[in-house]
């Protein structure tokens, strides 16, 4: 049986038709579903497994910013519970920390020398702490101040980028075993030393016994610890990126240093 066209239909046929959706496509006249979704604009819509993974790397990191802050707090406050000296301590170290502008990693090294400096005092060891900021070196046996004299800093060496740029370096800071200690060495000044002192630059550039001072101590590849250099070399001062103390202060604690010698430079 043929079906009458809608013009034809009785005003009930007209509306409900075969794809009606109740009341609510009577009152809309909305487009049936197939036609709705031809229409519709595509959308990207992420795999389900990948928001998964966002999210849950999200969770992680989380807890692992937590993690770490609760180590360092219960690190931090092992060494208060173990120190004699801890309400003094304490309050020195944190308005320090809080008057320096430094990065997490400088910040990091800053806190350990200090902490490094906590436990020494607590063993009956000798030990020197280097603070950049008062421009004091101490050497303590233990917790007793043997020695105290004051320090100087080197220039810090610039960072030469790939570019070409050159990038200032992060202070010198951490906790440093001393690796050899020499009495008047030989020393090659570089090239840019010789020019800095203006002075000609030699050449081939000459290695000059004792242009770091009588008493050197060697901490690090880059960093050692020197008595003043004499009149005679290019190196005025601290050499850079290094610790300079008078020479009368580090012979009187010379012999008591060795290679096992603690050094926390903070």
């Amino acid at each position: 049986m043929t079906e009458a066209p809608v013009r034809d239909r009785p005003w009930w046929r007209k509306t409900l038709g075969e794809r009606a959706s109740g009341i609510f496509q009577i009152r809309t006249m909305s487009l049936p579903r197939e036609e709705a979704l031809r229409r519709s604009p595509k959308r990207f819509r992420p795999p389900l497994l990948f928001s998964l993974c966002l999210l849950l790397f999200g969770v992680l990191l989380g807890a692992f910013a937590v993690l770490h802050r609760r180590a360092l707090d219960a690190r931090f406050g092992a060494v208060v519970a173990g120190s004699k000296a801890a309400p003094f301590e304490v309050q020195r170290i944190r308005r320090d920390l809080a008057a320096l502008d430094l990065d997490e990693r400088a910040l990091e090294q800053e806190l350990a020398a200090r902490l490094a400096s906590l436990d020494a005092q607590g063993l009956e060891e000798f030990h020197v702490d280097c603070d950049t900021k008062s421009k004091k070196l101490t050497f303590r046996f233990g917790e007793v101040v043997v020695r105290e004299a004051p320090l100087e800093l080197g220039p810090a060496r610039p960072i030469v980028a790939a570019s070409g740029d050159r990038v200032p370096s992060a202070p010198l800071t951490g906790v440093f075993t001393v690796r050899q200690k020499m009495e008047r060495p030989s020393w090659k000044p570089p090239a840019w030393l010789w020019v800095q002192a203006g002075l000609p630059v030699p050449s081939p550039l000459p290695s000059i016994p004792g242009a770091l001072g009588r008493y050197v101590i060697v901490l690090s590849d880059d960093v050692v610890l020197h008595s003043p250099p004499p009149p005679d070399s290019p190196l005025k001062g601290a050499r850079p990126g290094s610790l300079m103390a008078p020479e009368r202060d580090l012979a009187a604690i010379w012999k008591r240093i060795g290679t096992e010698t603690r050094v926390n430079v903070f």
